[in-house]
Order: structure tokens, then C-alpha cells, then sequence
């Protein structure tokens, strides 16, 4: 899964085959196919994993979006993460959508799947705030929640697409600034 992960980061899905994976991973075909009877098979399997990644105990950075500070240090890795690679992306939820959603429906429905778990993440820290009357009690929490998501993965895109992390930035600092519109005294 780890090389298969890395592959795809590096080359796309439509650039990994398996035989790449098999080579990368040391290990035998039968192998493989031992865990995987096809390409899509691993495919949705690195969908899963990189679904799963989100919410993991060892991501401190994502662990609790339950302030400015949070999601801001959040917004912070995510844009260093793409400095740090040149732009050029990474294996996310994201990324594996641009590539597979219009054309595997199988893959559309993992991506699908993968997508709300990392909406929830951030729409449980929004709760927080606002439990805490950090943020006013007219936000509409799951439209920020979605707000911040589609500015990680659309800036995200755009970033690996133009190879710059300007579009990343902007928009990350404009979802932040939403969030904030939405800040009592206390929360700001």
C-alpha cells in the first residue's frame, strides 16, 4: 500500500501499473495479487487508506480543527506540505478524484465515501467553537465545514496544476476568513 501510496503521488494513477508497484514494493506478482486481483482493486484500496489517513490518532495537526489557532495551524501544514513537494501534489482524496471521478464510477463512490469523513473532522471542531461561544450561533456549520474542504482540496489542485502554492494559499486564507466572519469576541 505504501509504495503503491508513493507511486501515485509521484506518477498519477494512470501513470502506475502494477508491475511498477510489484518493482517498488519487492514483492512477488502472486503476491500481490494475493491482496489485490487488479489494479482498481488496489486502487480503491489506496482510496480507503488515504480516506482512513485523515482521521488517524498519529495526524496531530487534524486531530481537533476546534479553533482559529487549529485551523489555521491546519491550513499551515497543508500549505507547507505543498512547498515542501515542489507543488507537485501528493496521493490525497483530492488528487485521486481530479483523476479517477468522471471516469470509474467504483472509484467516484469510494472518493464519495472518503470526502465526509474529512467534512465531520472539521464540522466537529466548528461544533466545538460554537459550543464554546466562539463562533455565533447563526453560522450555518456545515456550510463552513464544506467551505474549508473545498478550498484544501481545490487549492490543492490548482497548486499541483500551476506548480505554484499561491492558489492553495489564497484559498485557505479566504475559507479562514469566512470562518472568522463568523467569530464573537471571544473566538477571534
Amino acid at each position: 500500500m505504501e509504495a503503491a501510496t508513493e507511486l501515485i503521488a509521484r506518477n498519477g494513477v494512470a501513470g502506475t501499473g502494477i508491475v511498477d508497484v510489484r518493482a517498488a514494493a519487492g514483492v512477488s506478482g502472486s503476491q500481490l495479487y494475493h491482496y489485490f486481483d487488479s489494479k482498481q482493486a488496489l486502487i480503491r484500496a489506496v482510496i480507503t487508506r488515504q480516506a482512513d489517513a485523515i482521521v488517524r490518532a498519529d495526524q496531530p495537526r487534524i486531530s481537533a480543527l476546534d479553533s482559529v489557532e487549529a485551523l489555521r495551524a491546519w491550513a499551515d501544514a497543508a500549505i507547507e506540505r505543498q512547498r515542501e513537494n515542489g507543488s507537485r501534489g501528493d496521493c490525497n482524496l483530492g488528487s485521486l478524484a481530479g483523476e479517477l471521478s468522471v471516469r470509474d464510477e467504483e472509484s467516484r463512490t469510494d472518493l464519495a465515501n472518503g470526502f465526509p469523513r474529512w467534512k465531520d473532522l472539521i464540522l466537529g471542531g466548528l461544533r466545538a467553537m460554537r459550543e464554546r461561544g466562539e463562533l455565533r450561533a447563526d453560522a450555518d456549520l456545515e456550510e463552513l465545514a464544506l467551505s474549508l474542504l473545498a478550498a484544501l482540496q481545490g487549492g490543492v489542485l490548482l497548486s499541483q496544476t500551476m506548480l505554484q502554492v499561491a492558489p492553495l494559499e489564497a484559498s485557505m486564507n479566504a475559507a479562514l476568513a469566512y470562518v472568522g466572519s463568523f467569530a464573537t469576541g471571544t473566538g477571534r
